[in-house]
């Protein structure tokens, strides 16, 4: 059978922006006729995250990550429909996921089923977002690294993507009595404010966020979940009180240029971490997967019971695959980036 394939054609350079040629769409032949203990898969939705941007470099600057070879398919999250079996864990018409999905419209293959999950309860795109890797990313850095208390404040910086979406409204769920997103525009603003329940929202684009935050978090911030990094991180710190938690989620403004993760600090945020006795802690959702489990029931429980709300930016064809990647680098979506393959 006929099949389509995106592979990573060539690297953007440690300090270059990624664009939609560096992937290109080949196609590629699949036997349909499996062997003992193999599945046939139809790709039903694909995501791209931020760290994929460091994938596309020879060197990852991560034991944890794998660069993607050029001229092979890349992958990351997936989910799909068996479409035939012969594997006694997995039947015909079961929903399937994966944190290591071929960016393929079908697949037929037996090694990566250690890694597959059934999606039982869930036939839809949230699996890759709010009750996937994002979601748990969300969940664990708020309850591993943000300490929280009963009325405090909590600032979350890429506000509008899809862990800040999710962290901002843990936070609130965990006792945070205000909760302040930063994003790109006032669609995203909005959209937090009015959507998720978050106390108030910050443009960066268009206004002072030092201002802005000092209006939003009179009593000053306690918890911050850093998904950008650089001048707002910065920015954020400077208004931190004593002894608050900053959970280093993602550096999305600095994953374009060739600097060691997490990128040093200037020497004046440094002495503000210091002074004021700040915990900047990395955080890799990874340390966490004994936890996972538990924690996809809880996230699966609070987006049943509408206590999260769940936002999602949804690209057609495995030909946008590059375009929606790039774009969601830059901003573009609201919640989580998706790609779907077929109905």
């Amino acid at each position: 059978m006929k099949v389509q394939r995106v592979v990573l054609a060539s690297r953007p350079g440690k300090n270059g922006a990624p664009v939609p040629e560096n992937f290109h769409v080949e196609d590629m032949t699949l036997s349909s006729e499996l062997k003992e203990g193999e599945v046939l898969v139809r790709t039903l939705y694909l995501s791209v995250d931020p760290y994929m941007r460091c994938r596309m470099n020879e060197d990852t600057g991560a034991e944890y990550l794998r660069p993607w070879p050029l001229g092979d398919s890349a992958d990351g999250g997936g989910v799909g429909l068996v479409q035939s079996s012969r594997c006694s864990s997995v039947s015909e018409g079961d929903v399937v996921t994966s944190f290591n999905w071929p960016w393929q419209t079908q697949l037929s293959c037996r090694e990566t089923l250690q890694n597959w999950t059934l999606a039982s309860g869930w036939t839809s795109l949230v699996l890759l977002g709010a009750v996937g890797m994002p979601g748990l990313t969300s969940l664990f850095g708020v309850r591993e690294k943000g300490h929280v208390t009963k009325g405090q404040t909590m600032v979350v910086s890429g506000a509008a993507g899809a862990c800040g979406s999710i962290a901002g409204q843990i936070g609130r769920l965990d006792g945070c009595s205000t909760v302040v997103g930063i994003c790109g525009s006032e669609e995203k603003c909005k959209a937090l404010v009015e959507k998720l329940g978050f106390s108030a929202a910050v443009n960066y684009r268009e206004e002072n966020v030092s201002e802005r935050l000092k209006q939003c978090c009179p009593n000053g911030v306690d918890v911050y979940f850093d998904n950008v990094g650089g001048d707002i991180s910065d920015t954020v710190m400077s208004q931190m009180n004593k002894n608050g938690h900053v959970i280093l989620c993602g550096q999305i403004s600095q994953y374009n240029k060739d600097v060691p993760y997490p990128p040093p600090l200037s020497e004046r945020t440094q002495e503000i971490l210091t002074k004021n006795n700040l915990k900047r802690e990395r955080f890799l959702v990874l340390s966490y997967m004994d936890k996972a489990d538990a924690g996809i029931l809880e996230l699966s429980r609070l987006v049943k019971d509408g206590q999260v709300k769940v936002l999602e930016t949804v690209v057609n064809g495995i030909e946008n695959m590059g375009a929606a990647f790039c774009s969601m680098m830059r901003g573009g979506n609201i919640g989580k980036q998706i790609i779907k393959i077929s109905d």
